[in-house]
């Protein structure tokens, strides 16, 4: 039995059930991000990063430097997924759908997304898109991840979330969250997120809308990860669409 199946995932999916949804839409509606304090237990993020030394549970690894996608590395998981990682993503991502649906709706995407998450993984298994794409990340001194947008074939979810599993100060130093937006004839703005152990990012995976004089338009939103200084950084993300 995996580490992460040890954990208790019930109690995960009532931290989700608790967080402050209409505060975090505000979030994500101002900036194309918001941030979910101690989500996981310093428990769970040790249990999660102490996987990525166990192959047997991922479907592929990824050597950044040789991508020129930076310097690093990431796993992404095999079906089954751990508990903890799949109780993420089921109980997350029908907070999330609303959202989704709204930005659409305001971009002029004719896209709409069901309330549960199974029901769009059988949207993107049946165009081909099979392979699951939750993903460890494992960085140490000098290693960094180029700015990218996670989206792996034609049906993606808009939003994504990043969970920092190491403690900054103690287990690195370095390695900040970076998010930049690209906006129509205008310089891109910069957004860094800062993170502390068990903290959960939500943010934008490609567009999202945005307020102007003349209604809603779309920005395009990039996100990587600053150079770590020194020690050891592991990430899980969680995308809620699969990959071909």
């Amino acid at each position: 039995m995996s580490a992460l199946a040890l954990q208790r995932p019930v109690n995960l999916a009532a931290r989700i059930a608790d967080v402050d949804w209409p505060g975090v839409e505000t979030e994500l509606d101002a900036r194309g991000c918001a941030l979910l304090p101690g989500l996981l237990t310093p428990q769970d993020c040790a249990a999660a990063a102490a996987l990525y030394d166990h192959p047997a549970g991922f479907r592929s690894r990824v050597v950044m430097s040789r991508h020129g996608f930076g310097r690093g590395e990431y796993q992404y998981f095999a079906y089954p997924l751990p508990d903890l990682v799949q109780t993420l993503r089921a109980a997350a991502y029908p907070r999330l759908a609303p959202i989704a649906n709204r930005w659409n709706q305001r971009m002029g995407i004719d896209i709409d997304y069901p309330a549960d998450h199974a029901a769009f993984l059988a949207r993107c298994h049946d165009a081909g898109q099979v392979r699951p794409t939750p993903l460890l990340l494992r960085y140490g001194p000098q290693d960094y991840n180029c700015l990218h947008q996670d989206l792996y074939g034609e049906h993606v979810f808009p939003l994504q979330v990043a969970v920092l599993l190491s403690e900054p100060g103690r287990d690195f130093t370095g390695g900040e969250f970076v998010l930049t937006e690209q906006r129509p004839r205008m310089q891109s703005r910069v957004e860094v997120a800062p993170l502390r152990q068990g903290d959960a990012l939500i943010f934008a995976v490609n567009t999202r809308p945005v307020t102007g004089s003349r209604g809603s338009y779309r920005v395009a939103l990039r996100h990587g990860v600053s150079r770590v200084r020194s020690g050891a950084r592991h990430t899980l993300g969680v995308i809620f669409h699969d990959a071909l």
